[in-house]
């Protein structure tokens, strides 16, 4: 993962399931310095403080049998509403940039979502995914991480 190299101006998306960060290379290559240009958080908390009702029970049509519908996982839900909101400020990002190269670290499930959700246009300005979760290191530690410098 330490060997990407992060041409200037390249935008760098750090994201998961809760949180996005939207960084900028304001050094060159050789030289990363990521710059926070945005970042977005999503309150979400979990699905047993979302939900008002216990799982419903199912009757069959034939006979006298039940069953359990399993609870909507709402936390789940609004992750994935979240990594779609992130494509589109991805999307924008990159549509007003005069480079068009896009990194994406995310964590696999979020990955998914992204290439989903994100406009073909879009998905050709990746030059490397990253399958990590790192919003919760520091900025700094991002670029390391990434470059190895």
């Amino acid at each position: 993962m330490n060997d990407l190299i992060i041409p200037h101006d390249a935008l760098v998306f750090v994201g998961d399931g809760r949180k996005a960060l939207f960084l900028r290379n304001r050094g060159d290559a050789m030289s990363p310095a990521l710059a926070v240009e945005r970042v977005a958080r999503d309150e979400n908390p979990a699905t047993r403080e979302q939900g008002s009702d216990k799982p419903g029970r199912a009757f069959s049509s034939v006979g006298q049998g039940r069953s359990g519908i399993e609870q909507t996982d709402w936390h789940d839900i609004e992750e994935h509403r979240f990594a779609k909101k992130a494509a589109r400020q991805i999307e924008d990002l990159v549509r007003a940039s005069p480079v068009k190269k896009l990194f994406v670290v995310a964590p696999a499930r979020t990955l998914a979502d992204l290439r989903e959700a994100l406009h073909k246009d879009v998905r050709q300005a990746i030059v490397a995914e990253v399958e990590k979760d790192l919003t919760r290191h520091p900025v700094a530690e991002i670029a390391r991480l990434l470059t190895g410098k």
